[in-house]
C-alpha cells in the first residue's frame, strides 16, 4: 500500500532537518594521502580513499610519491613535488615523520593512512572548516569565493586551485605490490597558487581550460596558511 503523499514529503522534510549541515556542502576537514605504488602497506590506505571520497563533509586528495621508486617500480602517478610537500609538512611540524601511507588531516594533525580507527579519532576533533568557500563553473571559468576571518595570529593565507582526476587504476608490474591491480582516488594533477587572502569576502578566477590541460576531472580549492613557507593549518576548502 502507498503512503499518502503529504506523508512521504513529512518523513523527507524531517529526514533534511535531521542531516548535518556537512551534507549541506559544510567542509569538516581536508584528508592528504601520501602513498606510493611500491609501498606494500599502501593499498589498504587506498582502498579507504576510496570510501573517504564518497563523504560529502570530507575534501579527499592523494599524493603519489617517487621516493620507493628505487625498490624496483616507477610509480606511475608520482610526482617529486609531492615528495616535496610531504617533508614541508614534516618540517612544519618539526617532527620529521615522512612515511607511507600517510594522512595529513586538514594541515596539521597526522595518522597511518590504512587505519581507520586512528582516523576516525582524527576526524571526530574536527569542527567544520572556518572559512566559507564556494566554488563553481562560471562560464570559461573556474571561480572561487572565499569569505570568513583569519585567526588573530594570521595575517594571510594562500589560495591554491588543486587539479584532481578521476579514479584511475594501475597494474603494477614490479616491486612490492607486483601484479596487483589497485584503484587511487583523487589523485593530485597539479596545484596552483592563484592569490592571497587577507579576511572577508574576496573572488579568484583560473580559466576552466586549466583542468583540460591537466587531464583531470574534479577541481578543489584550498585555504591554507603557510608559516616559513611551508604548509599548515587548512582554514577553507571545496571541490566539483
Amino acid at each position: 500500500m502507498r503512503a499518502p503523499a503529504h506523508l512521504i514529503l513529512s518523513v523527507f522534510l524531517s529526514l533534511a532537518a535531521a542531516l548535518p549541515a556537512a551534507q549541506a556542502g559544510e567542509q569538516r576537514a581536508v584528508v592528504e594521502l601520501f602513498t606510493s605504488q611500491g609501498c606494500s602497506s599502501c593499498p589498504p590506505a587506498d582502498k579507504l580513499m576510496g570510501d573517504l571520497a564518497r563523504r560529502g563533509d570530507l575534501v579527499t586528495l592523494t599524493y603519489p610519491v617517487d621516493y620507493w621508486d628505487y625498490l624496483g617500480w616507477r610509480d606511475t602517478l608520482a610526482s617529486p613535488d609531492f615528495s616535496a610537500r610531504q617533508r614541508a609538512y614534516a618540517e612544519a611540524r618539526g617532527d620529521r615523520a615522512v612515511y607511507t601511507p600517510q594522512i595529513i588531516v586538514n594541515g596539521k594533525g597526522h595518522v597511518v593512512g590504512s587505519d581507520r580507527r586512528a582516523l576516525e579519532t582524527e576526524l571526530d576533533k574536527q569542527t567544520a572548516l572556518p572559512v566559507s568557500v564556494d566554488l563553481e563553473m562560471a562560464g570559461d571559468l573556474l571561480e572561487v569565493r572565499v569569505d570568513g576571518e583569519l585567526p588573530a595570529s594570521v595575517k594571510m593565507a594562500t589560495i591554491y586551485f588543486v587539479f584532481v582526476s578521476r579514479p584511475v587504476q594501475v597494474e603494477i608490474g614490479r616491486g612490492e605490490n607486483s601484479g596487483r591491480k589497485v584503484t587511487y582516488h583523487h589523485v593530485v594533477r597539479g596545484i596552483r597558487a592563484v592569490g592571497m587572502w587577507e579576511g572577508g569576502p574576496a573572488t579568484y578566477r583560473l580559466p576552466a581550460s586549466e583542468m583540460r590541460k591537466m587531464k583531470a576531472g574534479h577541481c578543489a580549492v584550498l585555504v591554507q596558511v603557510e608559516p616559513g613557507g611551508r604548509p599548515g593549518l587548512i582554514l577553507g576548502a571545496a571541490m566539483q
